[in-house]
């Protein structure tokens, strides 16, 4: 119990620090642009909140706040950010004016540095490799779940899909390339897919389901309802059960289920659900040899269904990818934009709400940070959520960077300032807003944490009948 009390404060620690490093950084960026272009600068801080410790050296005030997130540096001649840094202690009309060259350097050097930090990281995941499951990246169909969309399409298992909605895939999910994504970012009242088919091309118009969604939850999006082919590797054959009577081991891959192709463990739950103790052969690799095993699932003791008592790994075989830096950042940009284009879009049921704030990234690194390589997986997010916070901040939004440049360039088309009360006024509007949208997120968020997840299964799987779960064979 102890243990496992100081594994999850490692954890959440581990998240502290690394989420913290990619704000921290991306602020150094202004710090030290302001420093090299002779801005004022009033405050730099790590951590918002009441100060735990300040400090002013050569006229800036340096403080840790009390609420572990992020970190902010004070710039009054660049723009006025009174509700996010608080009160400015100096009079700004009385600063020296500064050019608009000046503030955009300053401005883009956050995003730069946040890029320059994505590029780091980077390099480290090219040489320290990141877990990629065997699910993940084949595009090949494993199990189509019966009366689905793409089972009434006419897509079997052992498909491979080539291109969904027009667009070519390379591997199942993630969002460059992928199945899901295209699933989801679709548009049309039909996704089209094609398909390999014993070397034939196949075209299938499917018609996407999308769950209905109950109270203030997050929509549901669009699904086809299969699943990515994997290796059915038994990791574990349980003792005095029928698997084990029948001479399965640890290891085996199994390649057929009654002279029928296997690709996904759904397949073989599913026959024995259906057929109840009827006796199944399997064919399975072992060694380098191919062995056939008969089987006769049974109801084991304590249990209602029959089952042949095999345990195995859902996501395939893992392996290391090492990625080049370049791969990598251009890949975090496309899906950025890809991500932002599908938000900004009117027919495309991505929403706002499908986005994260802080507590659901924090959730993500926790997540990532549980596996036995959470740290590979985790450096590869970073390089994800850099270039995220790098180009996000580029849009041209008052508060935000991007913003910044902007009113820089019409201060630099007037060549005249803005007028201060007015980008007040405009600035702390949009700062509001975005603090309203960051709240608005989080409300999604804290719907994902585990104790609220199940309470809200719990209410209701009380008002309609559980989803039936696939059964270990």
């Amino acid at each position: 119990m102890l243990a496992s009390a100081f594994r999850v404060f490692f954890i959440v620690l581990e998240v502290i620090v690394l989420f913290n490093l990619l704000i921290v950084v991306h602020e150094l960026g202004h710090f030290l642009a302001a420093r090299w272009r002779g801005l004022f600068i009033e405050k730099f801080g790590i951590w918002f909140g009441k100060p735990l410790w300040k400090k002013t050296i050569n006229g800036v005030q340096y403080s840790l706040g009390s609420i572990p997130c992020g970190g902010f540096v004070a710039l009054p001649q660049l723009a006025p950010m009174d509700i996010i840094e608080g009160k400015a202690d100096v009079d700004r009309a009385k600063l020296p004016p500064i050019s608009a060259l000046d503030k955009i350097i300053v401005a883009v050097a956050g995003p730069l540095f946040s890029l320059l930090l994505a590029l780091a990281f980077a390099c480290i995941v090219w040489a320290v490799g990141h877990p990629v499951s065997e699910s993940d990246m084949t595009t090949v169909v494993g199990y189509v779940e019966k009366d689905s969309p793409a089972a009434q399409s006419g897509i079997q298992a052992g498909d491979k899909i080539l291109e969904v909605d027009g667009k070519r895939v390379t591997r199942f999910s993630g969002m460059n390339d992928s199945v899901i994504w295209n699933v989801v970012r679709s548009e049309g009242d039909t996704i089209p897919f094609k398909v390999e088919r014993a070397g034939q091309i196949k075209v299938f118009d499917v018609v996407p389901h999308k769950a209905p969604t109950r109270g203030w939850r997050r929509k549901n999006l669009r699904q086809v309802m299969i699943y990515p082919a994997v290796t059915p590797v038994i990791e574990k054959v349980q003792p005095n059960t029928p698997a084990a009577a029948a001479g399965l081991r640890n290891g085996d891959v199994i390649l057929t289920l009654n002279g029928q192709p296997i690709f996904h463990w759904a397949a073989l739950s599913e026959f024995i659900e259906a057929h109840g103790e009827q006796p199944i052969t399997l064919q399975v690799r072992r060694d380098g040899s191919i062995v056939e095993a008969r089987v006769e699932p049974k109801i084991l003791p304590g249990e209602k269904k029959p089952r042949i008592g095999i345990e195995w790994d859902a996501s395939g075989k893992m392996s290391l990818s090492h990625p080049n830096p370049v791969e990598q950042v251009y890949n975090s940009v496309t899906s950025t934009l890809n991500t932002i284009g599908a938000v900004a879009s009117p027919k495309s049921e991505i929403g706002p709400q499908h986005m994260s704030g802080p507590l659901g990234i924090g959730r993500v690194y926790y997540l990532l940070f549980q596996s036995e390589r959470g740290w590979q997986l985790a450096l590869w997010f970073s390089v994800i959520l850099n270039v995220n916070l790098a180009i996000l901040n580029m849009l041209p939004i008052p508060v935000l960077d991007g913003g910044h440049i902007v009113l820089a360039i019409i201060e630099s088309i007037r060549r005249k300032p803005v007028n201060i009360r007015l980008l007040e006024v405009i600035q702390t509007a949009c700062a509001a807003l975005i603090i309203g949208y960051m709240l608005y997120v989080t409300f999604f968020d804290v719907q994902d944490l585990p104790f609220i997840r199940n309470r809200l299964e719990k209410i209701d799987s009380q008002s309609t009948p559980p989803a039936k779960p696939t059964p270990a064979p």
